[in-house]
């Protein structure tokens, strides 16, 4: 598939995706043209396990990923800033990100490498990867320490859905630690209208549901700042908040 056909669809309405759209073509063009040769990205994945890598992180693909990019860039984000997608998974929105950023400036983190292989091996290609020089970590335990630079803007799509109390809190804190002042973390959640039981355990494929002030709360207890976003376009109805320092 052309790069063309999959960026095309979400750089539309305002100036400022008219502007992204022009450098998008600028970059992808430029790629193209190093590697002398139709773009490999994307890919359609190879099975991985049941319904494969884009099946394991929840579907809805192109809808997701466009959503994050266009969201991201209507708040600020430039090729010169520096991204970190915590759970990026096999790059259902890196694929989209990596091209648009300036080299080294996609951070991704995951707990699952398989995922990341794949994403990083198919979503993307080598040679798109060679280009634009994306950074991983593999962790279970939220350590940003480990990349060579620090983010501008973080995201977390799907990601406390699947989270308990504790490992939010542990996942803001380490954030926290090792960002920016001005850093901002985009977050997703399920909202509930009151608390409720969650699942004992993080589960990748199980669903947690917090309201808005208990996410209030994980951010005051580990240095953040929420503001609600609140209703953002999401398909599956997750709300959107900002965690600023």
């Amino acid at each position: 598939m052309q790069v063309r056909v999959l960026i095309e669809p979400i750089l539309r309405k305002t100036a400022l995706y008219g502007a992204a759209q022009r450098l998008l073509w600028r970059v992808t063009n430029s790629i193209r043209s190093e590697l002398q040769q139709p773009s490999s990205f994307p890919r359609e994945p190879q099975p991985v396990g049941g319904k494969g890598p884009r099946g394991f992180v929840g579907g809805l693909w192109h809808e997701l990923g466009e959503l994050q990019f266009k969201f991201m860039v209507e708040r600020g984000l430039r090729p010169e800033h520096v991204l970190l997608d915590i759970a990026c998974g096999s790059l259902r929105a890196g694929c989209r990100f990596v091209p648009y950023l300036n080299p080294g400036n996609y951070l991704g983190i995951d707990i699952d490498s398989g995922l990341i292989e794949h994403g990083r091996d198919h979503e993307l290609g080598p040679k798109l990867c060679e280009i634009k020089q994306p950074e991983f970590v593999v962790s279970p335990k939220f350590e940003f320490t480990r990349f060579s630079k620090r983010p501008d803007f973080a995201i977390a799509q799907s990601l406390f859905t699947h989270l308990t109390g504790q490992e939010i809190l542990l996942c803001l804190r380490n954030l926290r630690g090792f960002a920016k002042p001005e850093t901002a973390l985009y977050a997703t959640f399920f909202e509930a209208p009151s608390e409720i039981a969650n699942p004992p355990a993080s589960h990748p494929h199980a669903g947690f549901r917090y309201t808005r002030e208990q996410m209030r709360r994980f951010g005051e207890q580990s240095g953040w700042e929420m503001d609600y976003i609140g209703d953002w376009q999401h398909p599956r109805d997750q709300k959107m908040l900002r965690y600023v320092g």
